[in-house]
């Protein structure tokens, strides 16, 4: 009986420092899901963007930002915070703006080291304050990345990671993992993991916003919006 209390009090310690999955029929329940404002977008990802949960972005240079406007131009009226760590460009706020995006929402953390922006985003999620954190980071071991998982659903918050094609094929508990490639027209999405469904389909998105479904709403997918280099009109870091 003592090595079994020992045994589970071990278990529950490594449960809860994320370096165990458990998987105790939670991909039975329904997850909430955010359309992603274009209709073959929203099959290919099974309904929409993961609400309380973790995203994965895997491009060369960071692309896929602009996929995701109009879900964070719905977020932003939730009065909780879009989190933005270590973006590669400073968010230009008049485009923001003009995208729908309520730049007053917009909370920026920059220049982090790796191990705390990691820790800044897991602090971020599990607080309940912000309704999305995104973050661009270039390493993450697999149980932080199920730290990151559990501290979306605590929060009842979308976590995004934009990471480099190289580790795609990391282990990972994400509910939605997507590679993201520029094509001569547009964006080519292509799903490596998604909760519920099968891996492997795949969507080209063109610059000027329509897929290949005409009456979809689409948005810029060229450069991704309210990114600039120029500090001059950024939100304040």
């Amino acid at each position: 009986m003592l090595v079994e209390r020992l045994q589970q009090t071990g278990l529950d310690s490594l449960l809860q420092k994320g370096a165990v999955w458990r998987g105790d029929g939670a991909s039975r329940l329904p997850h909430k899901v955010y359309s992603s404002g274009q209709e073959r977008l929203d099959e290919l990802l099974g309904g929409g963007w993961p609400a309380a949960a973790l995203t994965e972005f895997f491009s060369v240079a960071g692309t896929g930002l602009s996929l995701l406007v109009p879900v964070l131009a719905r977020l932003s009226k939730e009065k909780r915070w879009l989190a933005w760590i270590n973006p590669p460009y400073v968010p230009y706020a008049p485009e923001l703006a003009a995208r729908g995006i309520d730049t007053s929402s917009v909370l920026l953390l920059r220049d982090l080291e790796n191990k705390q922006g990691l820790w800044a985003m897991e602090q971020a999620l599990r607080s309940g304050n912000c309704a999305v954190v995104m973050h661009w980071t270039e390493r993450i071991s697999p149980a932080q990345l199920r730290r990151l998982q559990l501290a979306a659903e605590a929060g009842n918050c979308m976590a995004v990671l934009f990471r480099p094609l190289k580790h795609s094929s990391q282990s990972s508990t994400a509910a939605l993992r997507l590679q993201v490639d520029t094509g001569r027209d547009g964006l080519v999405l292509k799903v490596l993991k998604q909760r519920g469904n099968w891996a492997g389909g795949s969507l080209q998105v063109c610059h000027s916003g329509e897929d290949q479904n005409p009456g979809g709403q689409g948005v810029d997918m060229e450069l991704g919006p309210g990114l600039s280099r120029d500090d001059e009109k950024a939100l304040p870091g």
